[in-house]
């Protein structure tokens, strides 16, 4: 029965949507006194309501027909900003040209995104914020919990606007309002110009697709500088990837070609003088590298818990940091990802852009994302952790980082009292109280 509900949710959805943006607010009243008058009006011996209802369905049957002659010729270009940030309100500018030789008024502009209605699975996973408030008929149908997902998928709001008249063949600015809702990717699909009939009950409109992106990177809050192990390691093959960081790439000594050898290290003088390959070698290089560890092992699709813990690593990862100092994002999504930040790297706001669209993991064991830091760790100087759980397997994690010598600061996002008495550094940050927990450190 609740898979027959939710596959009639989308038409239910759509039906009032369209309901909703194609009547006015006069509409939408005339529109429910009309079916008010038709249940009433049924028996046309016992009262007059059919009278009434004739006379409101001519109305609206009016205004429809009246939108079909809307016609109008405007192009428009969104100046949209490249990025955005969850819960911090932008403004933008729509230029909008009229082509007709008509002074165009009374306009309507409205955006539209593009939504990504959740398959089965995630609708029955994912708990809407108060479900437990709810009365039982709610939460067994999830009608609410469905229009609370398409509204968060939508991804940001942006409040219609009334357009000042424009003259024939003229332009004008107007500033619009968007407000992100998530993180990720928000994709503008079109632009919708309305304008309701003489009788103000319905809205005819005229529809110019623009489609664009705008990526919103998770909120980020204040982060006290922390003391990190600052031990240079050594890496391997570290003189292209250091750019400058840590020791200079002093030239040591000329040897013979070996297979492997890059041939931008080829000592080409002293190849012609011996008549074999010659190349330069360089001292080994040793500099700081840090690593910003996110587990997103969760069986919930989400959640506050999993959101509150992508803007903890987004508040790490865009905090300042020593110039030499190289980070590695490490997490496991679609498979094991280890992304690096420093001069001559991509640079902290690449991070943020990874992090916008990172997703949990309800399909790996977190065995991976231990393997994956397993590997990095004789390059590592130090690292922060976050996790979503505190079990075992995590600290396993925390104890092999511990043996390897590798210093590291623990942060457990949960709604839970956990006890880290054998940790020292494992802090418990609340997902409501994210801003002060930060604070503390």
């Amino acid at each position: 029965m609740r898979y027959f509900l939710f596959h009639n949710f989308r038409a239910i959805f759509a039906l009032d949507r369209w309901i909703k943006q194609r009547f006015t607010k006069i509409g939408l009243l005339l529109l429910a006194s009309s079916i008010a008058a038709g249940v009433f009006g049924i028996d046309t011996r016992q009262n007059l309501a059919y009278q009434l209802f004739s006379i409101l369905l001519a109305l609206l049957l009016l205004g429809i027909f009246s939108s079909w002659f809307f016609r109008v010729r405007l192009t428009a270009r969104r100046d949209l900003p490249r990025l955005a940030t969850v819960g911090e309100s932008l403004h933008y500018q729509v230029q909008v040209q009229n082509h007709t030789q008509k002074q165009q008024q009374s306009l309507i502009l409205r955006e539209n995104i593009k939504l990504h209605p959740p398959s089965f699975e995630s609708f029955l996973r994912t708990k809407e914020p108060g479900q437990e408030k709810r009365n039982w008929f709610d939460n067994y149908v999830g009608y609410p919990r469905w229009l609370w997902l398409m509204n968060i998928s939508k991804g940001a709001e942006i409040a219609e606007q009334s357009l000042p008249a424009i003259s024939p063949n003229s332009s004008v600015s107007i500033k619009m309002t968007l407000t992100p809702l998530r993180r990720g990717y928000v994709d503008f699909t079109s632009m919708t110009f309305a304008r309701s009939d003489p009788l103000g009950l319905f809205n005819a409109g005229c529809t110019i697709d623009m489609p664009t992106p705008l990526l919103v990177l998770p909120k980020r809050y204040p982060v006290n500088e922390i003391s990190l192990s600052i031990a240079r390691k050594f890496q391997m093959g570290g003189v292209p990837l250091a750019l400058g960081t840590g020791e200079q790439a002093d030239f040591d000594h000329l040897r013979e070609y070996r297979p492997g050898d890059s041939l931008r290290h080829i000592h080409w003088k002293s190849w012609a003088k011996v008549g074999k390959p010659i190349v330069k070698a360089f001292q080994d290089e040793f500099f700081v590298r840090h690593a910003l560890i996110f587990d997103t092992f969760s069986e919930e699709a989400g959640g506050e818990v999993f959101e509150a813990a992508v803007s903890v690593a987004a508040s790490f990862a865009a905090a300042p940091r020593n110039h030499e100092v190289l980070l590695d994002l490490m997490f496991v999504g679609t498979q094991a990802y280890n992304f690096t930040s420093g001069r001559g790297l991509a640079q902290s706001e690449q991070l943020l852009e990874i992090l916008a669209c990172v997703e949990t993991c309800t399909d790996k064991p977190f065995q991976d994302l231990y393997n994956l830091v397993m590997e990095h760790t004789a390059a590592l100087s130090a690292c922060v952790c976050i996790l979503l759980n505190w079990d075992e397997p995590r600290q396993k994690l925390l104890h092999s980082l511990t043996e390897k010598g590798v210093s590291f600061l623990g942060i457990v996002v949960s709604l839970m009292e956990i006890d880290t008495e054998k940790f020292p550094s494992v802090h418990i940050l609340h997902p409501d109280a994210i801003a002060e927990g930060l604070a503390k450190f």
